[in-house]
């Protein structure tokens, strides 16, 4: 894409309320901006960012055997009345009426929604297991939000469940999602902790958190470094030592980026979801949930991925994979930039052209180090003068000159 027909506007100045890197970089940069608190807008380099993650989860739920649907935001009541958390849900929900004055919510989950589907269908044991993913509007009331989109209250999130006849069934499944998990989150760049944690007002018998360390992070969790033992605080209190090994326990700030859920029979047996055995016998669906905020996840990735300069996006979520800048407005700079620019896309690769004419080298250069793409190629007379690009990964500090004719597969 010609950065001229781009539709951001980078900024100098990160805004007053914003106290996190991630929330600074993401608005100075312009990938976001806020609406109203807690609410964001992602604007087009960040809605391709978003999309790239939210990908990246598809593909790796695909993968695992998951089937995609799509629930709606608005919510029956009456479902809510079943498992009884239309009051009791943490943090409330956010609750409206329509013309005719009957009163419905904005979703925060759908544990409920997916339960209502699935007693219509399941009858039998030969229906079962199966798994159901989506990617979603989720709406939390929460009491105050903060760290830009850390904590936000209307946010992009995938929620999977599984339905089984079995523990055992059950155990393998959130094992497999588990790994997927690792796969998406390295894929993304992150290697988080998983570590044990409570299961809320979302419920069920067993969950556990990725937890990233940041010292950003609102949540604290205990890590034990001899046996590898590793909880939310929330979950265990404040102990000192390791209920495993007895060592000393270590206490760490970090970031919450996914959550998975053993539901157990919480919500089958609250909405008569069951299922007939070979002997004939009724049993409740057993069931398990997984969940990922997309939002936070990316805003995490710059917590860890960035210097006083900008941000440094991981190659397979980065809006763009190149960022060329003909710094010169000679014919020659000019026709070599069109070739390679044209060459690079057609090779698959995303290139995003400085094509502006208004901006000088310097604000061009400290534009594509805050803005964050891997890799930078410079054409110039003097670049062209030895029939070469110069080419600097966002990431390092030393810039190569590449002959032209080996710069795509240099890239590659």
């Amino acid at each position: 894409m010609l950065q001229s027909q781009l539709f951001a506007k980078t900024k100098k100045e990160a805004p007053k309320e914003a106290e996190v890197i991630s929330h600074k970089l993401l608005v100075r940069a312009d990938f976001i901006e806020q609406s109203s608190s807690g609410v964001y807008r992602f604007l087009p380099l960040g809605f391709k960012v978003l999309k790239k993650i939210e990908e990246i989860i598809r593909e790796e739920m695909l993968a695992i055997g998951a089937q995609e649907l799509y629930l709606p935001a608005l919510q029956n009541k009456n479902l809510w009345l079943e498992t009884n958390r239309w009051q009791t849900i943490d943090p409330p929900l956010f609750k409206l009426k329509d013309r005719h004055q009957k009163e419905t919510a904005l979703g925060s989950t759908h544990e409920e929604e997916i339960t209502d589907i699935i007693r219509k269908r399941v009858k039998s044991y030969q229906d079962l297991p199966f798994s159901l993913f989506q990617i979603q509007d989720k709406f939390r009331n929460e009491m105050r939000s903060a760290g830009g989109l850390l904590r936000t209250r209307e946010f992009l999130m995938k929620d999977l469940y599984s339905f089984h006849t079995n523990e055992k069934d059950l155990t393998d499944f959130y094992q497999k999602v588990k790994k997927a998990y690792f796969k998406i989150f390295k894929r993304c760049g992150l290697f988080p902790i998983c570590v044990a944690a409570s299961s809320g007002t979302i419920g069920g018998e067993l969950s556990e958190e990725f937890m990233v360390l940041s010292s950003e992070g609102e949540d604290r969790i205990l890590i034990c470094k001899k046996c590898g033992f590793a909880a939310n605080v929330e979950k265990i209190g404040e102990k000192k030592n390791c209920p495993k090994c007895h060592s000393a326990l270590e206490k760490k700030s970090c970031i919450e980026v996914g959550h998975i859920f053993n539901l157990g029979t919480k919500y089958s047996k609250a909405m008569g979801a069951n299922f007939i055995d070979e002997s004939g016998k009724s049993h409740p669906i057993i069931m398990g949930c997984y969940g990922i905020g997309l939002p936070r996840l990316m805003a995490t990735i710059v917590e860890v991925y960035n210097d006083e300069d900008g941000i440094l996006w991981p190659k397979e979520i980065s809006p763009f994979q190149i960022h060329l800048i003909p710094i010169e407005n000679t014919e020659k700079v000019k026709k070599t930039s069109e070739k390679l620019y044209q060459n690079l896309q057609k090779a698959g690769i995303e290139v995003l052209c400085d094509d502006r004419d208004n901006k000088t080298p310097g604000e061009r250069f400290a534009g594509a180090d805050l803005i964050g793409i891997p890799m930078r190629i410079v054409i110039s007379e003097r670049t062209l003068s030895k029939n070469s690009a110069e080419i600097k990964k966002r990431d390092e500090k030393k810039m190569k000159l590449i002959k032209l004719s080996q710069v795509g597969k240099y890239v590659k």
